[in-house]
């Protein structure tokens, strides 16, 4: 994503348009906003591909009266541009009907156009607050552009793609390059407007910054600028009991899964962690782990009896501790006790036939991490993604971390954040694992639920980045500390 606003806000299309009326009311003309929307269409156009025979396809909205603007710059700049509107000209209104009037070329019908003479199409035809089925003749011109295979440079985002949610309605563009304004919106980062995209460019119109910072949203890209207050840093003076004791359940058979969990809340900068395991299993945990400390669990109510130290201030249950009965105690024994506690993998299967006896459980900072079909089994939320986990999150009382490509965070009071820095090759046996351990390992360290639940999957997804095609889960834990310098800003000493 390049970018030449600024801010990591995400804006709905009704928050933009919202936006848009304000800075109007504010003193800055619509046909201003629309001519600066343009000059970054044409100038992102202009520096990506050589010129060439440009087909613009204007819509009857403020999105057409982009194209238009956008076609006049280009056209004066030695472009050879055409220009196709679907619907009538002469029904074009507003600030769109003003952008119009910059073209002095002809202007055909949609419907008949020829994309046989072109080498790239700008579609303006509809930006991203369309909320209703493409069909007939609009649908027959996305899907001709869609078929032809030429570049598309998108305004706002590919027509036919939901700006709110990403979902194609009907049938959808597949650009190259998406041209927005400002900040982006949730249907650039969930899928599958993420993949219809192409690259991100959001460019700043002159919108007066009073404008967004006096609007109350809740939405961010995740990015350090959202959490980076509150990440915990190792102080001079600090010791490993001030850092916090992070304590993590594991399972009698699937061995590897809480030990990278406790292995990434130490990389993380946990101060301590215990292990504890079934005594029968000891051995497994105690030779491969050497400082993590492991403790036997003899009997049932062992796990209970470990949170009686109150310097156990975090737990992460779950990753491979079973779907049993004695799992599913461990975690309501460390939600009564109002801890930090990070429910990941089995620790939320477990409740799959009783939901509501784990969200009458929680009543400290809690953090749930499901995959979809663990959500399926939990929530009986529905819509979009976004939506989803911010009605789980309300229902549950806990911050919940939908996993996948486009990982959504939500908090119970709206909070929410898109993950944007997961690479593909996280999809591999582990890597949950980690990232619960990670979120644990900060949650540990007093930083607030919500935004570690940000931290941990940011980091998850750059340290991904870094380690490239090939990755296993281990090696998040051992690429870590590279990431964890960027964030800082930490070199070695010369």
């Amino acid at each position: 994503m390049s970018r030449s606003g600024s801010g990591y806000e995400l804006l709905t299309p009704s928050e933009m348009n919202a936006a848009d009326r304000a800075a109007i009311a504010a003193g800055v003309p619509g046909t201003v906003l629309m001519h600066a929307a343009g000059m970054a269409v044409a100038q992102a156009i202009a520096g990506r591909w050589p010129r060439g025979r440009l087909l613009v396809l204007c819509g009857p909205g403020n999105n057409g009266g982009d194209g238009f603007v956008a076609a006049s710059i280009l056209a004066a700049q030695g472009w050879p541009v055409r220009v196709a509107l679907l619907g009538d000209r002469a029904q074009l209104r507003g600030d769109a009907a003003w952008a119009a009037s910059l073209w002095a070329g002809p202007v055909v019908a949609a419907e008949q156009v020829d994309l046989s003479e072109t080498d790239l199409v700008l579609d303006a035809l509809f930006g991203a607050g369309l909320v209703r089925e493409l069909d007939g003749a609009a649908a027959r011109l996305v899907l001709m552009l869609t078929n032809s295979g030429l570049p598309v440079c998108a305004v706002d985002v590919p027509s036919g793609v939901d700006g709110a949610t990403g979902e194609v309605r009907g049938v959808a563009v597949r650009a190259e390059l998406t041209v927005s304004f400002e900040r982006g919106k949730p249907g650039h980062w969930l899928y599958p407007g993420r993949a219809l995209r192409g690259e991100l460019h959001l460019a700043g119109i002159g919108m007066p910054a009073t404008v967004l910072a006096e609007m109350a949203l809740q939405a961010w890209l995740n990015d350090p600028a959202v959490w980076r207050p509150v990440f915990p840093r190792p102080e001079a003076q600090g010791h490993k009991y001030s850092r916090g004791h992070l304590l993590v359940l594991g399972g009698a058979s699937m061995t590897g899964a809480s030990r990278l969990s406790a292995r990434a809340a130490q990389r993380v900068g946990a101060g301590l962690v215990t292990l504890a395991a079934p005594s029968a299993v000891w051995p497994v945990y105690a030779a491969a782990l050497e400082s993590v400390m492991v403790a036997a669990l003899e009997t049932a109510g062992c796990f209970a009896a470990l949170l009686a130290d109150e310097r156990r201030n975090a737990c992460v249950i779950g990753p491979g501790a079973g779907v049993t009965d004695a799992t599913r105690d461990a975690a309501l024994a460390a939600l009564r006790t109002g801890r930090a506690t990070v429910l990941d993998a089995d620790a939320l299967t477990v409740f799959q036939a009783a939901p509501q006896q784990l969200f009458d459980a929680i009543r400290g900072p809690c953090l749930l991490t499901p995959h979809e079909g663990e959500f399926a089994r939990l929530f009986q939320a529905s819509g979009d993604k976004l939506a989803r986990a911010r009605a789980a999150a309300r229902s549950s009382g806990a911050v919940v971390l939908l996993k996948g490509p486009d990982t959504v965070i939500a908090a119970p009071d709206g909070r929410a954040v898109i993950n944007g820095c997961a690479p593909p090759w996280l999809a591999s046996g582990g890597t949950g694992d980690v990232l619960a351990g990670l979120a644990g390992g900060l949650m540990a360290q007093g930083m607030p639920v919500f935004e570690a639940a940000c931290a941990a999957a940011w980091l998850h997804g750059q340290t991904a980045q870094r380690i490239g095609p090939g990755l296993v889960a281990e090696d998040l834990i051992q690429a870590l500390p590279a990431s964890l310098a960027a964030l800082m800003g930490w070199t070695p000493p010369a």
